[in-house]
């Protein structure tokens, strides 16, 4: 019988943005140190910025992470690099330090680039398509290659065709990818090097500190006694747990391994369990404080603080967790789940001993509220929790986990480098083409072929964006999905009228559950492996119970009183709204559950889904039709229910 794979090994095989790498003790210790080295750097960054600008950081970064890519990811299982990785670490290094040998100049030349800048910026394009292939597999290069030769050969298309444009040699490609501001060293990885290695290294101090074994703990024994519990200490377990993480496939393996046993012994079969699982997991990208790597991507494409997009995600999050919970509890009242017993302390007597771990992501928000900006409030948050690490002896970050928590913090983000670097290539072409401002233009006419109405375009086009988020997300990672969907997407929705916030969020929770679509949901898939159930069943018990986060979004863009999901508005528009949608959530729940007070009819379930939509539409008629339909539903049940009961009082006498 084969052993079971650990954490680790299903975390390096399902989870798209991290490193899979099996090196030597020797070289695993060097590679640490300059993950540790790199770690540190950042954070100098923070208090003593570099002169020659952000540029110049992202460039030193890029030299020091970029051949890490070819040391510690490797595509067969034979452990430490071979000569060739050698060979394309040392390349990775020459060719990212070369612009640093004369910065200004390099700059300087964007216009005229010499013959040794296009043979250098050709190195440099060929060993980011590597790194990222290594990294997430083969779509994303094979899509930045794809955008290349339309650059190049997009000239050639007949003039009046949309997509056409005037073309552009190898040159003038390279020159832009290369020292342009929108290439390589572009917003996404400016942003993956600044804020995103914050944020992993802050994390990475959170879980060694003890507070992800805690959040765990505490989920465990705050819910006790009943035929839910189960469930609801998985789903709020992965609340918690994404505030270490960060990863939805990380934290639905890491969770599977804890909590598997629990939902197994309360009835859960293997294909529910992993739906549970999976769907907490994926919402730790989901969930504010940290929120996924794309996020930070949305609060820089919008000049907007960290703290700003964070409001944007506060009630999408808590509605999707709202519908996990309601679709647990239908779970239980229909008998598919029983009370269990675990061993666990006094939730109080946790909280009193070890809740000093939700000090410092309550201190991100505070510091940022208080006007610091993320990556300075985040660095603080990490001192606080390296000095609350010697209240439990355990845990303590002593000098030695220090380094650790240092190293993993730029090792995990390596990834996510390289994604954002190949990302760039594709804003650039996307940004020197115009295909942007092109494909948005045919978008809206497509939409709008079938009548002159706007609200019909609106609806097509958001179904059709949703569509080609959600498929590009299924091959490629959800920063890059991102990145993509933003620059293509994004400027279709702007153009009806939807705002930029409404239209990136939107695009960033389709690539976000992109990782629980079948039929390639990674985050489903590890947790298969972790239940043993089948991947396919499991994807789609975890479609089941996600499927509200699948629709909340396009309330996001569909109508005005969106916009209060977001938290915009005041705080009475933002209230209401709220409560509005959790109640269609509610409805939407009780029709894929089939469920109310008890078992439900064909016909009330349909009533409860129709209501649902209607009532996320959040306009006034739609919701005065909604909220009929929705009483409808219950009263025929009740009525059905009243009626049942008198057959069974008449039977008996």
């Amino acid at each position: 019988m084969p052993a079971q794979p650990t954490v680790e090994e299903l975390v390096a095989k399902y989870d798209q943005e991290r490193p899979m790498s099996r090196l030597s003790p020797r070289l695993s210790t060097a590679v640490s140190a300059v993950c540790a080295a790199l770690s540190l750097f950042s954070l100098y960054a923070v208090f003593f910025p570099l002169e020659r600008g952000p540029q110049f950081t992202v460039t030193i970064f890029l030299a020091v992470a970029l051949p890490l890519c070819f040391l510690t990811y490797r595509t067969d299982v034979r452990i430490g690099p071979g000569v060739v990785d050698w060979v394309l670490a040392a390349a990775a290094l020459a060719v990212c330090v070369y612009p640093l040998l004369d910065f200004d100049g390099f700059l300087e030349r964007r216009q005229l680039p010499t013959a040794w800048d296009t043979a250098a910026g050709l190195v440099m394009l060929l060993l980011v398509l590597e790194a990222c292939r290594r990294t997430t597999g083969w779509v994303l290069p094979v899509l930045c290659v794809g955008f290349l030769l339309y650059a190049s050969y997009g000239g050639l298309l007949p003039y009046e065709w949309p997509l056409a444009h005037s073309g552009f040699d190898a040159d003038a490609i390279l020159a832009n990818l290369f020292m342009g501001s929108d290439g390589f060293y572009g917003v996404p990885l400016n942003v993956a090097a600044t804020y995103i290695v914050l944020f992993t290294i802050f994390g990475a101090v959170l879980d060694l500190s003890g507070a992800g074994a805690f959040f765990i703990e505490l989920s465990f024994a705050a819910f006790r006694g009943s035929r839910s519990a189960a469930g609801r200490t998985v789903t709020a377990a992965g609340f918690l747990m994404g505030t270490v993480s960060g990863s939805g496939t990380a934290t639905a393996v890491s969770l599977g391994s804890v909590a598997w046993p629990v939902l197994r012994r309360a009835g859960y079969t293997k294909e529910k369990g992993g739906g549970v699982l999976a769907a907490a997991g994926i919402g730790a990208i989901l969930s504010p404080p940290t929120l996924g790597s794309a996020a930070f991507v949305i609060a820089e494409y919008l000049k907007e603080s960290y703290l700003t997009v964070l409001l944007y995600a506060t009630v999408p999050t808590v509605l999707y967790y709202l519908g996990i919970i309601l679709a647990v509890e239908i779970d239980a009242r229909k008998n598919v789940t029983t009370t269990v017993e675990v061993e666990r302390r006094s939730p109080l007597k946790l909280l009193a001993r070890f809740g000093y771990h939700f000090l410092s992501l309550f201190l991100i928000i505070g510091f940022m509220a208080a006007g610091l900006p993320p990556f300075k409030a985040v660095v603080y948050a990490t001192g606080v929790q390296f000095l609350l690490s010697f209240l439990d002896p355990a845990h303590r970050l002593t000098p030695r986990r220090l380094f650790e928590a240092l190293a993993q913090g730029s090792r995990s983000v390596l990834p996510v480098i390289a994604t954002c670097a190949a990302a760039g290539i594709i804003v650039s072409v996307v940004t020197q083409t115009g295909l942007g401002l092109n494909l948005a233009t045919i978008i809206v006419e497509s939409a709008g072929a079938f009548g002159d109405d706007p609200t019909v375009t609106l609806v097509l086009t958001a179904l059709f964006a949703a569509v080609s988020v959600t498929v590009l997300g299924l091959a490629v990672p959800v920063t890059a999905s991102f990145i993509i969907s933003a620059v293509i997407i994004a400027p279709a929705m702007t153009t009806l009228g939807v705002t930029a916030p409404e239209a990136y969020m939107f695009i960033f929770y389709y690539a976000v559950l992109s990782e629980v679509t079948p039929p390639t949901a990674l985050a489903a898939t590890a947790a298969a492996a972790i239940t043993g159930g089948s991947p396919m069943q499991t994807m789609w018990e975890t479609f089941r119970y996600s499927l509200p986060a699948f629709l909340v979004p396009f309330a996001f863009v569909l109508t005005d009183n969106g916009a209060h999901l977001l938290g915009q508005g005041s705080f009475t528009d933002v209230v209401w709204v709220t409560a509005v949608s959790a109640l269609a959530v509610a409805a939407l729940a009780a029709a894929t559950g089939g469920w109310l007070l008890g078992p439900c009819t064909r016909l009330e379930r349909g009533l409860c889904a129709v209501s649902a939509l209607l009532l996320l539409y959040l306009k006034p008629l739609s919701l005065l039709i909604g909220s009929v339909l929705l009483a409808t539903a219950l009263g025929l049940h009740l009525l059905r229910g009243r009626r049942a009961r008198a057959h069974t009082v008449l039977d008996a006498r």
